[in-house]
Formats: C-alpha cells, sequence, structure tokens
C-alpha cells in the first residue's frame, strides 16, 4: 500500500555525498533533527577508493564494507527504498515501492551508474577468462588472481570515453600491476597496454607531464581515443572503437582490466532536472539547480566539470549545507565551490602522486612540497589516512 510522507529535506542517495551532508546539516541544526530523510535502498557501504589496493593484493576487500545503518547520522531518518521519478513541481519524489515523499528542499546525491551491458560480452565475461575490474566489490579480487598469477604476455589496462568515478583509478592499477610483474619476474616477457577513449593520460598538464614519465620509465605502450566496445573472451580479444576513424581495432589479451562506461542514473536521466547530457543540472559555484531553486547536487550525479572523486563531495557537501541553511533562512545564497578535486595517483607499491586541482585545471596542492612527484608518504596518506578521516571525518560531517 503507497504511503505519502512529508520530510522538511530529503536527501536522495546513501553513498559518500549523501551521508556527509546529512550529517554535516544535523551538527549545524538541531531542528533539522528528526526533519531529514535520506532515501536509499543500499544495505551496504563502500570505501570504494581502496578498491585500487585491493585489486593489488594490498589489502583485503572487507576492510572497505560497512552495514549502511552503521553510517546514517543520528537524527536522520533512513528510508529503505529506491527514488524512481522526481516530480519538482508537486515537491515530490517517487519510490520503488510506490510510495510518495514530500519536500521543502531536496538534496541529490545518486551518485554515478555503472553500464556494464554497454560493453558487448562484458558482463558474461567479468571475473573470468583473464577479465577483471576494481569497479566491483563482487569482482574487485579477480584484479589480485590476474595479476599474481599472470604468466606474462599482453595486459590491457582500459579507460572508457565516458566520466568515471575517480579518473585516475584506470591507470593506478597498470602501475601496480607492472611493479608486481617485475617481482614475480614475468615482466621482461610482458607488455603492457593502456588503451584510453580519453585523449590523454591526464587533464592538468603537471601532472600528465610526471604520469608521462612514468609511463616511458615503466615501457607501457598507450594508446589514446580507442573506445572499448566488445569484449570476446572465448578468444581472448579486446574490440576498440577508433574515435577519430569509427574503425574497429581488435587486440588479444592475457588479461584486461575494464573499467566499464559510466553516466548518469536512469531516473535522473529521464527527469526534468537533467541537463542535455543527462547528469543533474546544476550551477557548478552554488550547486543549486539551474530550474528549481530547492533543489541542490551534490557528489558524481552532477553535470559539475570538474573530476568525480570523494575529495571533490568533501568540497561540495560544506557548499550545498551552507547554502541550504541559508535558503531556509531566508538569507541569501553566497557559499561557492571552485571545482576542487584531488586524485591520488598510485604508480607503484609505495609511490602515489597527489594531484590535487580546480575548475581551471590549476593545482591546488595541500602540501609544502611538488606533489607531481611520488612520495612514500603520500602513498601512507591514502592507505592508512584517508580511510580513517573518511569514516570517522567526512561522514560524520566534521570534515
Amino acid at each position: 500500500m503507497s504511503q505519502k510522507a512529508h520530510y522538511k529535506i530529503v536527501i536522495v542517495g546513501g553513498g559518500s555525498a549523501g551521508i556527509s551532508v546529512a550529517a554535516r546539516l544535523l551538527r549545524n541544526s538541531r531542528d533539522l533533527i528528526g526533519k531529514v530523510a535520506i532515501v536509499d535502498f543500499a544495505t551496504k557501504h563502500y570505501y570504494q577508493p581502496l578498491w585500487t589496493l585491493v585489486g593489488a593484493g594490498v589489502v583485503s576487500k572487507e576492510v572497505t564494507e560497512r552495514q549502511e545503518a552503521s553510517v546514517i547520522p543520528k537524527g536522520a531518518i533512513w528510508v529503505q527504498d529506491a527514488v524512481t521519478e522526481f516530480q519538482p513541481v508537486e515537491n515530490a519524489v517517487m519510490t520503488a515501492s510506490g510510495d510518495k515523499l514530500y519536500y521543502d528542499y531536496l538534496v541529490i546525491a545518486a551518485g554515478i551508474q555503472i553500464d556494464w551491458n554497454k560493453v558487448k560480452g562484458l558482463k558474461e565475461s567479468i571475473g573470468k577468462h583473464g577479465v577483471c575490474s576494481n569497479y566491483s566489490y563482487d569482482y574487485v579480487e579477480s584484479t589480485w588472481d590476474n595479476i599474481r598469477n599472470f604468466k606474462g604476455g599482453t595486459a590491457i589496462f582500459t579507460n572508457p570515453n565516458t566520466p568515471v568515478k575517480c579518473g585516475g583509478a584506470p591507470q593506478k592499477i597498470m602501475y601496480l600491476a607492472d611493479d608486481y610483474f617485475c617481482k614475480l619476474g614475468v615482466r621482461s616477457r610482458s607488455s603492457i597496454r593502456f588503451i584510453s577513449g580519453g585523449a590523454t593520460i591526464f587533464g592538468v598538464k603537471k601532472y600528465a607531464d610526471a604520469l608521462q614519465r612514468v609511463v616511458e620509465r615503466k615501457q607501457i605502450e598507450t594508446r589514446f581515443k580507442h573506445n572499448l566496445i566488445e569484449i570476446i573472451s572465448e578468444k581472448k580479444q579486446a574490440v576498440f572503437e577508433n574515435l577519430d576513424t569509427n574503425e574497429r581495432v581488435v587486440m588479444p589479451y592475457d588479461m584486461i582490466h575494464v573499467v566499464p562506461p559510466m553516466s548518469a542514473p536512469d531516473f535522473i536521466k529521464q527527469s526534468p532536472l537533467a541537463s542535455g547530457d543527462g547528469w543533474l543540472d546544476v550551477d557548478k559555484y552554488t550547486l543549486q539547480h539551474k530550474h528549481f531553486s530547492n533543489i541542490f547536487g551534490v557528489g558524481d550525479c552532477t553535470n559539475l566539470p570538474t573530476s568525480k572523486t570523494g575529495a571533490a563531495i568533501r568540497k561540495q557537501g560544506p557548499v550545498v549545507v551552507q547554502n541550504l541553511l541559508s535558503m531556509i533562512s531566508g538569507k541569501p545564497i553566497c557559499n561557492k565551490y571552485d571545482g576542487y578535486t584531488s586524485c591520488p595517483l598510485v604508480t607503484g607499491y609505495g609511490k602515489l602522486i597527489l594531484a590535487e586541482f580546480d575548475y581551471e585545471l590549476n593545482p591546488q596542492e595541500t602540501f609544502p612540497f611538488d606533489q607531481s612527484r611520488e612520495r612514500l608518504s603520500m602513498y601512507w596518506l591514502k592507505k592508512e589516512m584517508l580511510p580513517l578521516l573518511y569514516w570517522k571525518g567526512m561522514l560524520k560531517g566534521t570534515m
């Protein structure tokens, strides 16, 4: 039986963005206790940035998983359901169970959709026949199985021509694999290829130059503007489309790490809230929706022209919260997000380049040294400190 409910604020999504915004709202205003609803069907919450290190055999996948109930902020109401439709004129959302939730204000933090089915043969092949991916909790261990059991041959690492969460992740696992192949003694009889639908190794010149030196040192072959469209697993062949010529290019592999195409969630694409390319259409500075003033967006589901990372969410969340609280109290919206994002680029076991930059692709570095240099200290920051800051700080609304 369908039900109607009304909340001061409805937050769509219980991932990094939704939980951190809810926690920060409730810390800033006790008046909101019991009036903030988080809508998410998932029972588990994952710290996905560590999946690169799971795929490289450094940490177990279990340390990245918590019960969703354990991260719901005190004072928030968890509606364990999935939003299927937005009705912004009515200030309402519909859920999969048929309920209609009304709101005064809406925050959309729905994350990104992984489109496994957009590469022919990928869903049937993932986790077997040398095909692996770090972009799934269920299959991330298959990456480590492939790396540690590699006997030599061709190892392909792909990157699609769509936005992806953590834009550096497609190449990070490749650098770690190169290191491990050397340890196994099979690197001399191996070919490592980075085949990307993008145009460059990285979008910020300072870090691109540093990564190019890594690629050259490791003797990795790169090919750009080639987008994976099919896996023929029984032949161990990958089919790419040359985006300049539209020709099909077939490459044999012994192992292939696939980063699947990604897009905005379908229920956003099909809604009146989407931009022309399907993402949530928000102002890139205030994060307020361009057509519905009581709606805000945060995180990977938005059309913000910056990399989709947890670090970006950490900076976007406070802007959404302050602007929302200003709006509730009748004050003008004045907080702005400058596009800050961060990509911790693991370049080997114990090595990391910490890329930080803004909308203008200007480096915006935290530490008083050149972060484009590979450093052990930054590797330990990613492996040990950032997960702690995530669980104990960001999800609690304190950072």
